[in-house]
């Protein structure tokens, strides 16, 4: 279980929220809602162990996340605004080295399969710099489908995405959240994720 304690953030001179406090559990999604500039991101890098509150914890079953390291960054995936896609590498290098990286070596075949469920099997080879948004956007949720993370937490993660890409995603979050797994997104859009349990963060106000 993942618990946020009296939560704090203070950018600059600017506090973007106090006293924040909820809770995710197996099988669990947060949304996490607010305007520009409230908040969102920095709650996600603060969750991530990125960032440093100003005040309260993070806490992973129980620990303190500072305490935890690397026990804790192996158990999340996080996805950022931006996609962190290497413009002068393919989508399946890109893919390739992310998985090494979370400590999942893939073969080239099956780099190939993941690419296709998303959608790009024609694109595998081409520099990423060559994709559009919204294909760069997908190789990006790519690195999901190779991560065995227990935690998702995803910042605006349907951005760019068409339609049949919105669907294809919500499906796979969706296969996570009901195979144990915990989400947090902060997201503008209405997501139509199938979850044991859904709940609202509003920043500076509360879960409902």
């Amino acid at each position: 279980m993942l618990e946020v304690i009296s939560l704090g953030c203070i950018r600059g001179d600017r506090r973007l929220f106090k006293d924040l406090n909820f809770s995710a559990d197996r099988g669990e999604l947060i949304e996490v809602r607010g305007a520009n500039g409230s908040g969102k991101t920095s709650l996600l890098r603060i969750l991530c162990g990125l960032a440093q509150p100003a005040e309260g914890e993070v806490r992973w079953d129980d620990q303190n996340i500072r305490s935890l390291g690397e026990e804790y960054f192996g158990s999340l995936a996080y996805i950022a605004h931006q996609n962190g896609v290497k413009d002068e590498l393919t989508a399946i290098e890109n893919l390739r080295i992310a998985g090494g990286v979370a400590g999942n070596r893939l073969g080239e075949r099956e780099a190939q399969e993941i690419l296709a469920r998303i959608g790009l099997q024609k694109e595998s080879y081409l520099p990423s710099r060559l994709l559009s948004a919204g294909q760069r956007r997908r190789v990006a949720l790519a690195r999901l489908l190779i991560t065995k993370a227990e935690l998702w937490i995803l910042d605006e993660v349907l951005t760019s995405l068409d339609a049949a890409a919105i669907a294809l995603s919500s499906r796979f979050i969706g296969e996570h959240l009901r195979n144990g797994g915990m989400a947090i997104i902060a997201t503008h859009q209405e997501l139509n994720i199938s979850a044991t349990a859904t709940r609202r963060l509003e920043i500076n106000s509360s879960v409902s």
